[in-house]
């Protein structure tokens, strides 16, 4: 069976909100909190923390290993390099691309587009390209080969730092299959992701929330049924921009 590793981008240098990757999330680090999603899924073999060389990133390496994750040190500015040697370290067949920004991750949606790629003769599988899922709910998946043939060919500084840009921009090359969200989780403009204190805020509400009487690993339809009910909560980090990509 193919081998399918989750690669997580993860750096302390963000340039609006440094260090936000082990920010504290109700007693614990936001990466600790994504790992622990993405150990829930059903189709990932493993977990890869993908970070830089930079000394400030050292913080990272002692976070994963405490926390028994596999990490590679790479390019700070080749994103893409770092994310294709940390999955040749893995000896991966497939990528699930993830960044550290995203602790509210849904294990559920992880394994729907592992389980879609599976499924269908496909490139990519995505939900992160056609505006359907809050922002932070992503998945993308792809062959560790085709990802290998980008980095080895295609310079351009976007692809570089945006690893999965390539295949969006050629679709008469890639089949991409878009994952449009169901109703009950239709919600583009909210935010699940990490950029701003404001999403700090509004993730430490969400997990205050629910974490007490569900655990760690709620999922999307618990936190729609949250924010539904207290629409208050989505005011707070709703009006921070999403830095555009290409």
């Amino acid at each position: 069976m193919p081998r399918v590793v989750a690669s997580i981008e993860a750096r302390m240098g963000s340039s609006r909100l440094p260090g936000k990757v082990l920010m504290d999330i109700n007693g614990r680090p936001a990466l600790s909190r994504l790992v622990e999603r993405l150990r829930a899924c059903e189709k990932l073999d493993d977990i890869v923390v993908a970070t830089s060389t930079d000394p400030r990133d050292d913080a990272i390496a002692a976070w994963a290993a405490k926390e028994d994750v596999a990490v590679f040190r790479g390019s700070e500015d080749d994103v893409l390099q770092r994310v294709v040697n940390a999955q040749t370290f893995m000896k991966s067949d497939i990528v699930v691309e993830v960044t550290g920004d995203c602790p509210l991750l849904c294990a559920d949606i992880i394994d729907m587009g592992i389980a879609t790629f599976f499924a269908n003769d496909a490139d990519v599988v995505t939900n992160a390209r056609v505006p359907s899922y809050p922002m932070g709910a992503d998945v993308q998946v792809f062959r560790t080969d085709a990802l290998t043939w980008v980095a080895d060919n295609i310079t351009d500084a976007a692809v570089r730092e945006h690893v999965s840009l390539h295949f969006y921009e050629h679709p008469e090359k890639y089949r991409v299959i878009h994952l449009v969200a169901p109703p009950q989780w239709h919600a583009p403009r909210y935010r699940l992701q990490l950029d701003y204190e404001e999403d700090l805020r509004f993730i430490r509400e969400v997990y205050g929330r629910l974490e007490p009487r569900l655990g760690g690993v709620f999922g999307l339809d618990e936190i729609m049924a949250l924010l539904r009910a207290e629409p208050e909560l989505t005011a707070i980090n709703i009006d921070c921009e999403e830095k555009a990509v290409r």
